[in-house]
C-alpha cells in the first residue's frame, strides 16, 4: 500500500472532513477522495461510506486506520535511523490532568519551542478515564493520567505506560479545626474529620477510592457531599463553611483559612503515568515528547 495513501486516511480519521484534510495536506479535496478511492482499491474493502453530506470510515477503513498510525510510525522512524540528523517534525496530541498539564507539558513545549520547532504539541485537559477513551480512540497520541498507591489502577493491555512522578497527599482542613486531632498517624488525623463534609473528584474516583479505603480502617463511611475537579475549587469549598474537608498534594500553597495536615503513614502518594498504544513511541515526535516529559 502507498503509504501516501495511508496519510490521507488517517487525517481523514482524525479530522473528520475531506475538506479539512485538504487543508491539513495542502492538497484539493479531489486529490483527497482520488487518493482515498485507490486505496480502497488496494485494499479489496470500502473505506468510507455516506454519513449525511459528508462520509465517515466504514469499520475496514477505522481498522487501516489504525494500522496506519503504526506503519506510518515505522515509516518515520526508519527515515529517522538512516538520517540521524533529520529534525523530528509532526504534530503530537497530548491530553492529560491541570496537575501534569502544567508540570510535564508546559516545560516540554517551551523546550521544543527553542530547540525542536517542527514538532507542535496540542493539549486537552481530561481526567484519566477520559484520556485513556480518547486514546484508545484514536484522539491522543500521549494520555496522562494518575492513580493512587492505595487505589492502583489498571490500564488496557494495549497501552504502553510509563511512570512519571510521585507526589505525596495530605488532608486539607479549615485552619480554624486544624488542633482536633488527637493522636499520630493517618487515621487519627482522618478519624478527627470524622463528621465533615468531605470533597470529592467530579469527574474521577480515584480520590474517593482513597478516602474510603482509610476512612474504613479509621472506623467510619465518609460523607461525600462536594465534588470538584479544581484544586482551587477544593479550597473555596473548605474555607466557605468550615465543614468541608478534601485531599491536596502536601506543600500547595494554600490560603488563609486551609491547613494541610501530613498523612505520614498510610501516607498517599499519587502517581503520574504518561500513556501511549503499543507500537507507536518509536515515531520521533513522539519519542521526543515523551521523554521531555519524563524528565
Amino acid at each position: 500500500m502507498d503509504t501516501r495513501r495511508l496519510r490521507y486516511l488517517l487525517e481523514l480519521s482524525r479530522h473528520g472532513s475531506m475538506r479539512a484534510v485538504a487543508d491539513v495536506l495542502g492538497t484539493t479535496t479531489s486529490t483527497v477522495s482520488q487518493q482515498i478511492a485507490a486505496l480502497a482499491r488496494e485494499a479489496g474493502a470500502p473505506l468510507l461510506e455516506p454519513d449525511g453530506r459528508r462520509v465517515r470510515l466504514t469499520p475496514a477503513g477505522q481498522r487501516l486506520a489504525d494500522h496506519a498510525v503504526t506503519i506510518l510510525a515505522a515509516v518515520e522512524a526508519a527515515r529517522a535511523d538512516l538520517d540521524p540528523h533529520a529534525a523530528p517534525a509532526g504534530t503530537v496530541r497530548v491530553g492529560g490532568f491541570a496537575t501534569a498539564v502544567r508540570r510535564s507539558v508546559l516545560p516540554a513545549m517551551a523546550d521544543l519551542a527553542g530547540n525542536h520547532p517542527r514538532v507542535r504539541v496540542v493539549v486537552s485537559e481530561y481526567e484519566p478515564a477520559e484520556a485513556l477513551a480518547a486514546l484508545l480512540a484514536d484522539d491522543l497520541d500521549v494520555a496522562l493520567v494518575y492513580d493512587y498507591d492505595l487505589a492502583p489502577a489498571t490500564t488496557d493491555p494495549a497501552l504502553a505506560v510509563s511512570p512519571l512522578w510521585t507526589t505525596r497527599w495530605s488532608l486539607a482542613v479549615p485552619a480554624a479545626g486544624a488542633h482536633r486531632v488527637r493522636g499520630e498517624g493517618t487515621l487519627a488525623v482522618f478519624d478527627a474529620f470524622r463528621d465533615h463534609d468531605w470533597i470529592g473528584n467530579s469527574r474521577n474516583t480515584a480520590d474517593e477510592d482513597v478516602v474510603r479505603t482509610l476512612a474504613s480502617m479509621a472506623g467510619f463511611t465518609p460523607r461525600f457531599t462536594h465534588r470538584a475537579d479544581s484544586l482551587d475549587l477544593v479550597e473555596d469549598l473548605i474555607t466557605a463553611r468550615g465543614r468541608s474537608v478534601g485531599l491536596l498534594p502536601r506543600g500547595r500553597a494554600t490560603p488563609p483559612g486551609v491547613a494541610l495536615l501530613p498523612l505520614p503513614d498510610p501516607a498517599i502518594r499519587q502517581r503520574a503515568f504518561a500513556c501511549t498504544r503499543r507500537g507507536r513511541a518509536a515515531w520521533p515526535p513522539l519519542a521526543l515528547v515523551l521523554d521531555l516529559l519524563a524528565r
